[in-house]
């Protein structure tokens, strides 16, 4: 699936803006985590980042989301490898991650979340955000308490990463769009 075909997508089942802004953020860590890991991938991985959480608003309960949107993204013919990601985004679906891009999905989605409510807190937004602030904020557990600090280090364990350029390069994803994105 394209990025614009995924865009629809989201956008036709998803009203909720923060959500749309979530996979939007979620969708340029995994284009620059793309970039990086494999360059001739990258719009299935923006559009994997664009998808995962399209169901959710709909379909909140664990007994539905994901499955209901890989469901229906598979009578669209999106291949097996962005289902397979979206499904092992969540852990409670019991879907091992074997690829890169969906060792990248875990491990970007929950950061991605946390940036955005990071740089919705600070004057310039992301503009400044640096990997010394966000990880100071990870240890206060009241700051953006949904947030799984565990899918965060282990997303980074899984992945063979640094956290703190895990950070870097989410961060720097974002400030690509962050007047977009409402965070800049």
């Amino acid at each position: 699936m394209d990025i614009d075909n995924a865009r629809r997508v989201m956008q036709e089942w998803t009203k909720s803006e923060a959500l749309r802004i979530h996979m939007e953020a979620v969708a340029l860590c995994m284009g620059a985590y793309a970039q990086k890991l494999s360059p001739d991938e990258h719009d299935r991985w923006f559009a994997a980042g664009l998808l995962h959480d399209f169901d959710y608003e709909k379909h909140p309960s664990e007994e539905e989301h994901p499955f209901v949107g890989v469901a229906y993204l598979r009578t669209l013919n999106v291949d097996e490898e962005i289902l397979s990601a979206i499904l092992g985004h969540a852990e409670y679906t019991g879907t091992p991650r074997e690829s890169s891009m969906a060792k990248v999905l875990f491990a970007v989605d929950e950061l991605a979340g946390f940036l955005v409510a990071c740089a919705k807190v600070r004057p310039q937004g992301v503009v400044d955000l640096a990997p010394k602030s966000v990880k100071k904020k990870l240890k206060d557990k009241r700051f953006a308490a949904a947030v799984s600090r565990d899918d965060i280090r282990n997303g980074c364990e899984e992945l063979g990463v640094d956290l703190t350029e895990h950070i870097e390069l989410c961060i720097d994803a974002l400030r690509s769009r962050a007047t977009e994105l409402g965070v800049g």
